[in-house]
């Protein structure tokens, strides 16, 4: 490698940590868990959900795009991510840094276009149907679990039949967090963008049944998860299980509060108790299923 493309790369790099780490204080206390050869792909991969992210909630919308304007933006951002994959090289140094990432870790649009069909649909559906809602969770956060994975692996011999309990797991966690995030977010999701994710559930008449029913399946999705945890690679152990553990204090928290509650506040994990799931990641406590 050139030592002009060695350097370019390290910037798209630095670029990706940068913005990861100036979006997410949880991401940032748990990448610091992670192996170095696996912390920068890891936040290569989510530097790049997070610029997606603004383009359909955030910093688009406030620039003054509408929703034509923006769902252009985000066509162009898939044809760029698309182009790098094949070809190695973006301008784009957040896509760029992607692209490392994704060549080296062995994936590529079989992931990135349910994940860019998903974010497109935040642009013009406001409500699901539980095949819509599945689909929606599959693209916008189980393919991000399973984008991860891969680079969990890189250089680790696994089965068949041991990667397909590694994808099964990731899923299931990318899901959970997922499914916590509409939750918690429900009142923002529905007063300010105008959307209601769960299918059959009314956000203006929301019920006690309904966050049962909803925790329910989101610890399912956790149990699963926690299930595989353990025998991750040493690399990405403890991240995941700090991970982990953030979102089942989540969902107690969330089963604690009143469901009229949710529907007007959201619920957060105190930075004390943030600490203290981190120190037991730390000392490789891994969580039960």
């Amino acid at each position: 490698m050139s030592a002009r493309l060695h350097l370019y790369d390290r910037v798209a790099e630095e670029t990706a940590s940068v913005v990861i780490r100036r979006y997410s204080t949880s991401f940032g206390l748990a990448s610091k868990l992670l192996g170095s050869g696996v912390r920068q792909h890891v936040e290569n991969i989510y530097a790049l959900v997070r610029v997606a992210d603004e383009v359909v909630d955030g910093a688009a919308v406030e620039a003054g795009l509408d929703t034509v304007g923006a769902a252009r933006q985000l066509n162009e951002l898939e044809v760029e991510v698309e182009r790098a994959l094949e070809s190695g090289f973006s301008t784009n140094l957040v896509v760029h840094a992607f692209a490392l990432t994704a060549r080296e870790s062995g994936f590529g649009a079989e992931y990135t276009r349910p994940f860019f069909e998903s974010m497109r649909t935040d642009l013009s559906e406001t409500e699901h149907d539980q095949e819509s809602f599945d689909r929606y969770v599959y693209g916008s956060a189980e393919v991000v679990g399973l984008m991860c994975l891969r680079s969990f692996l890189l250089g680790v011999p696994v089965t068949t039949a041991e990667r397909d309990r590694f994808e099964h797991g990731a899923r299931a966690l990318g899901a959970a967090f997922q499914k916590v995030n509409f939750l918690r977010d429900l009142a923002a999701d529905f007063d300010t963008l105008g959307r209601s994710y769960f299918p059959g559930v009314s956000v203006e008449s929301f019920t006690e049944a309904d966050k049962v029913r909803l925790l329910d399946d989101i610890d399912a999705d956790l149990r699963t998860s926690a299930a595989v945890v353990p025998d991750l690679p040493p690399t990405s152990r403890k991240a995941v299980a700090l991970a982990q553990g953030l979102f089942a204090e989540l969902s107690v928290r969330l089963r604690a509060t009143p469901a009229d509650r949710l529907r007007r506040t959201r619920v957060r994990v105190p930075n004390p108790v943030k600490a203290r799931i981190a120190a037991a990641a730390a000392l490789g406590r891994t969580p039960r299923a």
